[in-house]
């Protein structure tokens, strides 16, 4: 590839073009406009009794206190990124380069406070909307109303997430024009790394109290899993909010915002000035598609449960939006690649004699799209059959509960290793069904993938209300349980409600796997084309494919090596929740020895205690795997070459999708399995079959909502980071650069993972009073408050 980036100069919008884009704008204000209109509708229903406000409260408290801690953490590393960003060279910027670097490092800033509002913004009318979920299931028709106030909810965070992420591409391009490609990585790279800290630090809080709530509450106390007794419940209750809501909605918010900044890069270098529009267009029917999915979704009495209700209206806003874009591509796009391109459309696209592409622009554009659309319906459909409880894998699940915790972990385990196959084989058949449509360039290639991701989000809007619903059902669930103000009618809709929202979590993670795999590999070509640009400036006669080369054992080095972060990552995850879930286990269990009355409820939980752990550890926790995702890439393009760091990326892309699958399903299956067993199979709640089913759950608990969803951003993060670093890369290690400059870049990064890692492994195990090795029980959890 070519030619990517163009001066500003090179190109105009004007006329029809600049039409559209001010169009795409007003759209995105109109999507905004819908979310305030919902957040009024939401906050004007029943809010329930005194007591079940008094829990909410608590709640709201605990998650807002949170995340305004985690923003103060995270303002130190964007502070970093923006100085680091201006420094970085830019390749083929001409004289515009001071200006590109301030509006790469500024829309970074923009991509980072969208991504921080979209997650505050969703938590904090969740916290306030679960509350009403709860008291709308006391009411006659409580089954609908609950059903429409949690969904709608959603709606509000998904019409955030497309409007927001659409103006700032559309504002982008509208700014810097030719130049928009370089500034978008700046804005892709602000959402992606703010995704990831709160996907992370989000993802142990809510798992440290999930697992620790449910150890001691469950399995030794033998009381509900929302009992007020505990004093876990209402930092679990906080943690579904800063974890399932402001963690994910980041997280799907980077994804639809990093999958449209792929798009915008390759489609200038495809189709020209057209190239920049014309996913904006796609993204623009998005919005549209959004508004009338969040409106179709409508629980009819007859529908067996929720699920029902959201797979019809996803399914037809899926239809919709594959007419509407095709339609769109049929009006803007011309039939033929000469009248798109110019009489050397051949030379553009970087065909050799005799390869033509299979189709013109329009028809390109419409199946590389359709692929999209038609890979969400398949991952939704694959993700729900390993995770619903009516489906025979967690049936199967339920029924291994009958021998014993052991054998419900293996069950599990097996669930997640077969469906991450599947999964990787479909999003690999839409990934390489959407290259074909390249007919030999490269180029066009890579922009087919990136549209596909483009189609795939234009039912984000939907997707981002499906997995709202399911912490929010799960919260008010907890409300009205512990405030034992609901009847037998009630429970069982918010039974259903929770049940339905564990599926829709897995099935939204795993389209955002997807979303993950298509952006990065279009990321990843942004790479190679960056790289060979580089090399030009650089006046080197290497190219992409002699650097690329597979049997050279340095280039799979970098491949083992980018395997060997997704899993190391994902250690480092999963042992935070593993080390803060003790600190929170000893502390109940201080709790319930020290104050008696707890149990006939004479005395009331110290609650406070156990969100200060989990606050503190996970504000902690967060900082290795994030400096791990940054410096990584560094450490391997510095201290390697170019080459091999391309291997590295490739490396990560292959084990991180494999790998977020695996986690994602298993510990959705196991969930669901735990409710199998609590609607009543194989013995109900308080069984042996019901304590097997928590373990299990627990162990699920920090795959599914920790590791695993955090390795979509991680992709992306370490795309992000190659992109922007490739130009300086290839100075240092193949151009006249310093080579000193060179091994210190490699050294510190190398360093600062070491030392990182080192820490976090120093930090204590939390331990029970009487432990001869360690520290009281007391003195542990102190410690983790005051530190």
């Amino acid at each position: 590839m070519s030619g990517l980036l163009a001066a500003n100069g090179e190109i105009s919008l004007t006329g029809s073009n600049l039409t559209y884009i001010v169009v795409a704008l007003v759209i995105a204000f109109v999507a905004l406009g819908f979310a305030a209109t919902l957040v009024r509708a939401v906050l004007a229903t029943g809010r329930g009794t005194p007591k079940m406000q008094e829990i909410a409260g608590a709640v709201q408290e605990g998650a807002t206190a949170y995340l305004v801690r985690q923003f103060k953490t995270l303002g130190i590393f964007v502070v970093i990124a923006v100085v680091l960003l201006f420094l970085l060279p830019v390749s083929e910027a001409g004289e515009n380069e001071t200006l590109i670097k301030i509006g790469r490092s500024a829309f970074f800033i923009v991509g980072a406070v969208f991504s921080a509002f979209i997650g505050g913004a969703g938590m904090a009318l969740a916290t306030r909307a679960n509350l009403r979920v709860a008291a709308a299931a006391r009411e006659d028709g409580g089954r609908e109303k609950a059903m429409q106030i949690a969904f709608r909810t959603g709606g509000v965070v998904g019409f955030l997430t497309v409007g927001l992420g659409l103006f700032g591409a559309a504002l982008v391009v509208l700014i810097f024009k030719g130049d928009a490609p370089i500034v978008l990585e700046g804005f892709g790279f602000g959402a992606a790394l703010l995704a990831m800290f709160m996907r992370v630090g989000g993802g142990i809080f809510t798992k440290a109290a999930d697992v620790g709530a449910d150890l001691v509450g469950k399995v030794e106390k033998n009381i509900p899993e929302d009992d007020p007794r505990n004093a876990a419940t209402i930092a679990d209750n906080v943690g579904d909010n800063v974890g399932d809501c402001a963690g994910m909605a980041a997280d799907l918010f980077e994804s639809y915002a990093v999958t449209l900044v792929a798009a915008l890069i390759l489609g200038r270098a495809a189709f020209g000035v057209d190239g920049l529009v014309f996913p904006l267009i796609v993204s623009t029917i998005g919005v549209l598609v959004a508004i009338l999915g969040v409106a179709l979704t409508r629980l009819r009495p007859s529908d067996r449960n929720g699920l029902v209700a959201i797979n019809r209206a996803f399914y037809l806003s899926a239809i919709i939006s594959a007419v509407l874009v095709s339609a769109a591509a049929l009006f803007y796009l011309p039939a033929d690649w000469a009248k798109l391109l110019g009489s050397e459309w051949r030379a553009t696209l970087n065909l050799a004699d005799g390869d033509t592409p299979p189709f013109g622009p329009h028809v390109t554009a419409i199946i590389a799209v359709v692929i999209g659309i038609a890979l969400a319906a398949i991952i939704q459909a694959l993700t729900g059959y390993f995770t619903e409880t009516e489906r025979r894998p967690v049936k199967d699940i339920g029924k291994s509960a009958l021998t014993g915790p052991a054998t419900v972990v293996l069950a599990g385990v097996s669930v997640g290793f077969e469906s991450a196959v599947y999964s990787a084989i479909v999003i690999g058949a839409g990934v390489f069904g959407a290259f074909l449509l390249g007919g030999g360039s490269i180029t066009l290639s890579l922009f087919a993938v990136a549209m596909a991701g483009t189609g795939l989000l234009t039912t984000v809007g939907v997707i981002v209300a499906m997995d709202t619903f399911g912490p929010i059902s799960d919260n008010a669930q907890g409300i009205a349980e512990m405030s034992g103000d609901i009847d037998e009618r009630g429970a069982r809709t918010l039974t259903e409600l929770d049940a339905v929202g564990n599926t829709t979590k897995a099935i939204t993670k795993g389209i955002a796997i997807a979303t993950a795999v298509l952006a990065a590999t279009a990321l990843f070509g942004s790479y190679t084309d960056t790289m060979q640009r580089a090399l030009t400036e650089a006046g080197s006669k290497l190219s992409t494919d002699s650097l690329l080369n597979v049997a050279n054992p340095r280039n799979l080095v970098g491949l083992l090596i980018g395997a060997a972060v997704v899993f190391l990552f994902s250690g480092l995850a999963i042992n935070a929740v593993a080390r803060s879930a003790g600190a929170v286990v000893f502390e109940v269990r201080r709790q319930f020895r020290e104050f008696p009355g707890i149990m006939d409820g004479s005395q009331r939980p110290e609650y406070g205690k156990v969100v200060d752990i989990c606050t503190r550890d996970a504000q902690r926790e967060l900082i290795t795997p994030g400096l791990l995702a940054v410096m990584a890439p560094i450490a391997v393009g510095f201290g390697l070459g170019v080459g091999p760091l391309a291997a590295y990326l490739a490396g990560a892309i292959g084990t991180g999708t494999l790998m977020a699958v695996f986690l994602s399903n298993s510990g959705g299956a196991w969930d669901n399995a735990k409710k199998l067993v609590e609607d009543g199979t194989h013995g109900g709640k308080g069984s042996p079959a019901h304590a097997a089913t928590v373990i299990g759950d627990t162990v699920g608990d920090p795959f599914k909502d920790t590791a695993g969803p955090a390795i979509n951003p991680l992709l992306k993060v370490m795309n992000l980071v190659a992109l922007l670093i490739a130009p300086a890369v290839v100075l240092y290690t193949v151009g006249d650069g310093n080579p000193a400059v060179r091994y210190i870049a490699a050294i510190v990064a190398v360093g600062v993972i070491a030392a990182a890692v080192i820490m976090s492994k120093r930090k204590p195990v939390a331990v029970d009073a009487g432990d001869d090795n360690g520290a009281s029980q007391e003195e542990s959890a102190s410690e983790r408050v005051t530190a």
